[in-house]
């Protein structure tokens, strides 16, 4: 396994629609999502998307770790050629940070609750109806395969800045994501 250059914002890689993956089970994919992985915990997050690494596929692999969410381990994954609907029309902001905009975070509308599927490198079906920090990381992953960051989604722009200026925002503005 291998560490991968992250592209940063201003890279084009970021701004261009990802191509599908015509055989998720093929060795240059898998191996793409184990370095994936690897670079997205060294980094450390939670996603990271295919475009990131400078691969134009509709890939992206995440985890969530309990201390995160409250709720049990969801170890390190991947979803090739997702697809997403929203469940009901809630939605609400949620602040985020982006591996290709390192030191940044904003508030970020998105839906409450999703529905999500795609496949792993077997084949095998994955995703499901997820909320709350789940259901943020599969959109915001999944903006990045039709080259949309998060700023782009912004819309209270007062939200948006460094960590560490951000930590002084009220509590109740301050979401988990």
């Amino acid at each position: 396994m291998a560490l991968l250059k992250i592209a940063r914002m201003g890279n084009p890689v970021l701004l261009q629609m990802a191509e599908p993956v015509t055989n998720p089970g093929a060795p240059a994919i898998r191996r793409l999502v184990d370095d994936m992985i690897e670079t997205m915990l060294d980094a450390p997050g939670i996603g990271l998307a295919a475009p990131q690494v400078h691969r134009p596929l509709r890939l992206f692999v995440f985890h969530l770790p309990s201390e995160r969410t409250g709720q049990p381990n969801i170890p390190p994954s991947v979803v090739i050629n997702p697809h997403f609907t929203p469940v009901g029309d809630a939605t609400m902001p949620r602040i985020e940070g982006c591996l290709s905009l390192p030191g940044l975070r904003a508030a970020v509308p998105r839906w409450v609750r999703i529905h999500y599927t795609g496949v792993d490198c077997d084949g095998n079906e994955v995703g499901g109806e997820v909320d709350g920090l789940h259901a943020n990381v599969v959109q915001h992953e999944y903006d990045h395969l039709d080259g949309i960051l998060y700023p782009m989604r912004v819309t209270d722009f007062a939200t948006f800045g460094f960590n560490e200026e951000l930590s002084r925002l009220p509590p109740a503005t301050e979401q988990d994501a």
